[in-house]
């Protein structure tokens, strides 16, 4: 499987979903990415406030820096190779990059990751 790694600008969290106010676009590829790994896929994020390392060393990303600064944060890479800068990927093309297009949900639905509850299992007025 694709190893997919994400390098985020500085935060003050490891997702950027914090504060009063989060940012839409954070929220939503935080979802993203908890869907991904919950179908196995091998993708990670790196905060450059919080793992600077992982930047420090990784000569494609140190460079990428040097060039753009943080300011052209997130970079996305799968298999060192780098796939989308400047934006975060939208899902459908992070299951593309991670090998599983073939389990998307279909064109205008949206996976929330609920488990469906049928019967009696509902309660006694069998309604949710």
């Amino acid at each position: 499987m694709p190893v997919i790694n994400v390098y985020e600008p500085p935060r003050c969290c490891s997702t950027g979903v914090c504060g009063p106010d989060p940012d839409q676009a954070l929220v939503t590829f935080t979802a993203d990415v908890d869907h991904l790994k919950s179908l196995g896929a091998d993708i990670s994020r790196h905060n450059l406030a919080s793992d600077p390392a992982a930047f420090a060393g990784n000569d494609s990303v140190r460079s990428f820096l040097e060039v753009a600064g943080s300011e052209g944060l997130p970079l996305t890479m799968v298999d060192g190779v780098t796939v989308a800068t400047g934006r975060y990927p939208a899902r459908d093309q992070l299951l593309r990059y991670a090998g599983l297009a073939s389990v998307a949900a279909p064109a205008g639905v949206t996976e929330l990751g609920l488990t469906a509850v049928t019967g009696d299992s509902c309660g006694p007025a069998g309604c949710c």
